[in-house]
């Protein structure tokens, strides 16, 4: 078979199937030429899903007359040039495009027209290309000072059968809506607007360059709650920084598609930020939840190569283990801060249903459209008869004593409350101590005032003011009601101390190391040899985590101890699914979860149950620890272990605002 040169409308049709998949990828190119050009605003319309039209308007520097036929020929492009030597280096990319293939690929499978005015000049002009048939430059009137509009009309009318394999309209148009974010993401100091079949899909102004206008931008994009619900991320490692916003556990996501990455500015796709935010929100998330990030990246141009994907969508770090590092410890640096944080979108979901809930007709039919009646006031009147008495609590196993010395000696019950509860010694428990009981230990009457009792004077503290409240009531042994200085708080005691516990026994563990149990039997675990070398070169820091193994022969492994807290576990199946995970996302996330999942479950066993009483003391015991723990927000699955409704949210539910 004879070798063949292709011709050049061929050669461009064929890099035009690699740099233009399907229209939001044509929009891709035209807005990072956009942004290399230097504009501050970037306007794109598009009809028909972008098959039909596209529209590319920015103001920046523009393209003189001379220009024009130069632009559109195959790998001309003014984001290279030859150093002190000659060389043409392409590690050191500072621009979004770089390969010159964008322009001539769109103008080999549709129409293709540009009108511009270079910066400083005073005639725009023109240029047509039709499936690669060049026209000349003529003048053409351009309405702003200088930049660039870019037309695209037919796309893929050259090669027909390419557009056999477009989705439908809808769907296109929503691949150019989620291309035009995560470049709005990408460039926050650039405005952009987005018009798709005569509809106003996008509106975003710049923003001010930085963390406050990037956060901006971000909630614009991703919604309203996220701004209330983010936590910003700035860690910088060996000339490596990672700057940007995560949301807490408690607002997360049922898919990953509200994770984003981007590097030196350029928006990628990298297995690495899923595999790194899995580790990072292991502790605090279901695996069938995902949380929501945006990430930046900047590093030397030098540490990173652009150059490995047709359409720039992906890239590759000369060191991918301090990357993912370094997004791990920043993720969870950030998680940590966040103390017992929990989102705001708990107690709105709340307020919603309260409010859905208010409107259900009664069922006799009686009253105004919406009305309900109240609660049989009974319980009240024998109160106010004298003729209610309260019933003794049922007090937890292990605390009964400390309620009672706490009576009388709570400075000497605090330890072994705090003991009971998990706290860490030492100034940050003493502190939580001091501030919590201060008020309670001098007029334990004032503090928490029952039936017939004087205020008398007001406590040196008042534990209304703590982040959590003062322990007021506990609702069918589950609920523990809580006053704020502004609001009311009701914690699952449950899921709450279940984190406590959690944390005491993941705290103990890093301490004291993971205990082992050897097998009688050392077993054999057949691997393909590449994952067998994966494996074993990380087999330090499975020792580490309980897992003893080492090399035998090429292809397998053998497993000589196992973590003691799994019991009588499947090794092989164990370590092939940390082989899984080396291979996907460079981290034996397997291990780790597994030994989570069984301290999980202990601390669900070992924590304080739904049905349990607890008394003023437990109950206020239980808030301070929250506050002074991490990720006490959320249980172990993601859901929050309080809700707070602010007060001025409940007159409303009133009609009092």
């Amino acid at each position: 078979m004879p070798i063949r040169r292709l011709p050049p409308e061929t050669v461009n049709r064929i890099a035009a199937g690699e740099v233009v998949e399907r229209p939001a990828s044509a929009i891709k190119e035209l807005v990072d030429n956009a942004i290399d050009a230097g504009a501050t605003r970037i306007e794109v319309e598009a009809h028909g899903g972008g098959l039909t039209r596209i529209l590319v308007a920015d103001d920046g520097c523009g393209l003189s007359a001379e220009e024009l036929p130069v632009a559109i020929e195959r790998h001309a492009t003014s984001k290279l040039a030859p150093d002190e030597d000659g060389l043409w280096d392409l590690l050191r990319i500072h621009t979004m495009g770089f390969r010159g293939e964008a322009l001539p690929s769109i103008g080999s499978v549709a129409r293709l027209s540009i009108s511009s005015r270079a910066k400083g000049q005073r005639d725009a002009f023109s240029i047509l290309v039709e499936g690669g048939s060049v026209g000349d430059v003529a003048p053409a009137a351009f309405a702003g000072d200088h930049g660039a509009r870019i037309e695209v009309r037919d796309l893929f009318y050259a090669t027909p059968a390419r557009l056999k394999f477009m989705k439908s309209e809808r769907a296109e148009a929503l691949a150019i809506t989620e291309e035009l974010k995560r470049q709005a993401m990408a460039h926050e100091a650039v405005g952009f607007s987005l018009d798709i079949d005569g509809r106003r899909i996008l509106r975003l102004p710049p923003e001010h360059p930085g963390p406050q206008g990037r956060l901006a931008r971000l909630s614009a994009v991703l919604g309203r709650d996220f701004h209330d619900n983010a936590l910003e991320i700035d860690q910088t490692r060996d000339g490596v920084r990672l700057s940007g916003f995560i949301g807490l556990p408690t607002y997360n996501r049922g898919n990953a598609a509200h994770q984003y990455l981007f590097v030196n500015g350029r928006p990628v796709r990298d297995r690495l930020l899923q595999g790194a935010l899995r580790a990072a929100y292991a502790d605090f998330l279901a695996r069938d939840r995902h949380p929501t990030a945006a990430l930046y990246v900047t590093l030397d141009t030098a540490e990173v190569d652009v150059n490995v994907h047709p359409a720039k969508a992906e890239v590759r770090f000369r060191d991918p283990a301090l990357v993912r590092g370094l997004i791990v410890g920043g993720l969870r640096h950030a998680l940590a801060a966040a103390g017992h944080r929990a989102s705001t979108t708990t107690a709105a979901s709340a307020l919603d249903a309260i409010r859905a809930q208010s409107m259900v007709p009664s069922p006799g039919g009686g009253g105004y459209p919406g009305y309900q009646p109240g609660p049989s006031p009974a319980g009240f009147s024998a109160w106010q008869q004298g003729g209610w008495t309260r019933p003794a609590p049922q007090v937890l196993p292990g605390l009964s004593d400390v309620s009672a010395r706490y009576e009388a000696a709570p400075e000497e019950a605090y330890a072994t409350r705090a003991e009971a509860f998990g706290a860490g010694g030492g100034g940050v428990a003493e502190a939580v101590r001091e501030a919590a009981f201060g008020g309670y230990d001098a007029a334990p009457n004032v503090a928490y005032p029952g039936p017939g009792h004087d205020h008398g004077p007001a406590p040196a503290f008042d534990p209304v003011d703590f982040p959590l409240g003062a322990a007021r009531a506990q609702v069918h042994e589950t609920y523990i009601v809580a006053q704020t200085r502004d609001g009311v708080v009701i914690v699952d005691q449950h899921a709450a101390h279940e984190r406590l516990v959690y944390e005491r026994m993941k705290g103990e563990m890093a301490a004291g190391g993971v205990a082992r149990q050897t097998l009688l039997l050392p077993e054999v675990v057949e691997l393909d040899p590449a994952e067998a070398e994966r494996v074993v070169a990380r087999a330090e820091e499975l020792a580490a985590l309980g897992l003893v193994l080492e090399s035998f022969g090429p292809g397998a492994v053998l497993v000589r101890e196992t973590p003691a807290l799994l019991g009588k576990t499947d090794a092989a199946g164990l370590v092939r699914d940390i082989a899984d995970d080396l291979a996907e996302n460079g981290q034996a996330l397997a291990l780790k979860e597994r030994l989570e999942e069984v301290c999980s479950t202990m601390a669900c066993h070992g924590s304080v149950r739904a049905g349990r009483r607890l008394n003023a003391v437990e109950m206020n015991a239980l808030l301070r620890e929250m506050e002074a723990t991490p990720h006490s927000g959320q249980c172990n699955h993601g859901r929050p272990t309080y809700v707070e409704l602010k007060l001025a949210d409940i007159e409303r539910l009133f009609g009092r605002r």
